[in-house]
């Protein structure tokens, strides 16, 4: 079963501006590469397959010796990311979906890196990347000796390493009794044995302080540094409160988890017209 494990990176400052630089440069690789295809659909009515921007990298490397800086699969696995967009691109037209061509990625819209089993290897808490360094990571739990493909992710201006591994299923024991889980209102939720699980309410608590993030950003002028500061605030303090809700639902279905009992919901779909509602 394919699981992904998140861990928080803490680079130092020449490992930020090092990962970076290689994010700058697999966007602008992205970027030339679909500008690339879009050239030759036009001037020859055929496209360029990924196989072939592939062959082209020793001599990108040759004009840009700056590419040499970052590791030959992380620039592969650009190409092959643009390659699965056409591919979901054709797939949705094929099936007479709404299509999305694929688009040219700005600074805020390629954050990622990818790094095969080969570019890396975890030390403890550290984990040693090639042309990267040697990064602390917060070991919080322990990774399964065979992991996969490693992407490293920019969130907010922090830094997240998550390992792509195959993991057997857990299997619990057998069981006869049932649970119901009834999500309500005043509670988030209240199981079947009459047991209430507070909200928390984060949202709600963090809301004026949200407000006021929000009001920042649109009181600034497009295009200056000051907007781009009051955005990143007002996206740390977003991120912020969704990462404390979301350990509270991890929590929960653990809980019904781990009880070993088959849960049961009811999912109501409620039509209400102008006389129900009393309008």
């Amino acid at each position: 079963m394919p699981r992904t494990f998140k861990y928080r990176l803490y680079p130092n400052r020449q490992q930020r501006e090092t990962l970076a630089a290689q994010v700058d440069l697999c966007r602008e690789l992205y970027n030339a590469a679909l500008q690339e295809r879009i050239e030759s659909y036009k001037t020859t009515g055929k496209g360029v397959t990924w196989l072939q921007q592939q062959a082209q990298l020793p001599a990108i490397k040759e004009v840009r010796p700056e590419f040499k800086s970052v590791h030959a699969h992380t620039l592969q696995a650009v190409l092959i990311r643009l390659n699965r967009s056409f591919q979901n691109f054709f797939r949705r037209v094929q099936n007479n979906e709404t299509p999305g061509f694929p688009r040219f990625k700005g600074r805020n819209r390629f954050n990622s890196l990818v790094f095969t089993p080969t570019a890396f290897r975890v030390q403890g808490h550290h984990v040693a990347i090639s042309k990267v360094g040697n990064i602390k990571i917060k070991m919080h739990r322990a990774l399964p000796e065979k992991h996969g493909t490693l992407f490293l992710k920019q969130i907010c201006g922090s830094w997240y390493a998550c390992f792509s591994c195959a993991v057997a299923p857990q299997v619990f024991p057998p069981s006869t009794e049932e649970i119901g889980v009834d999500v309500g209102l005043e509670s988030f939720a209240v199981l079947s044995d009459g047991t209430a699980i507070k909200n928390p309410r984060w949202y709600r608590k963090a809301q004026a302080k949200l407000r006021q993030a929000q009001r920042r950003v649109a009181r600034r002028r497009k295009g200056s540094e000051r907007r781009l500061k009051a955005v990143a605030c007002n996206l740390a303090f977003s991120f912020g409160v969704w990462n404390l809700r979301l350990p509270q639902f991890d929590r929960i279905s653990l809980r019904v988890m781990h009880a070993g009992k088959p849960a049961v919901g009811i999912r109501l779909r409620v039509n209400l017209d102008r006389d129900s509602c009393g309008l």
